[in-house]
């Protein structure tokens, strides 16, 4: 079977939302709780991606490591994806007659 493709958007906004964490807790975090697996290219790609949008937000750390944490703006987005995919797995579900 293919590997799954994922949206690592949503997989690090997830992770941060129930706390601020540097990347390498991300990326434990991501292949902990979704069994996958997320480069650092990709994950230090998205993460700019997600600030320079004002989703999340650097905070102080030490040279090595460096937070990050959901903005406001970062939940909301959060939330109305989570909604969007609760709609299509609902509808999806139904249309394939599990529900």
């Amino acid at each position: 079977m293919a590997k799954q493709q994922m949206d690592p958007t949503l997989l690090i906004l997830t992770s941060l939302a129930e706390s601020s964490k540097h990347g390498y807790l991300i990326m434990e975090d991501i292949e902990v709780n979704y069994q996958y697996s997320m480069g650092a290219g990709t994950l230090y790609g998205a993460l700019k991606r997600l600030e320079d949008k004002g989703y999340i937000k650097a905070l102080e750390g030490d040279k090595k490591r460096r937070p990050y944490e959901l903005t406001m703006q970062g939940k909301q987005f959060l939330q109305d994806q989570l909604n969007m995919m609760e709609r299509i797995i609902t509808i999806g579900n139904r249309r394939l007659g599990l529900l």
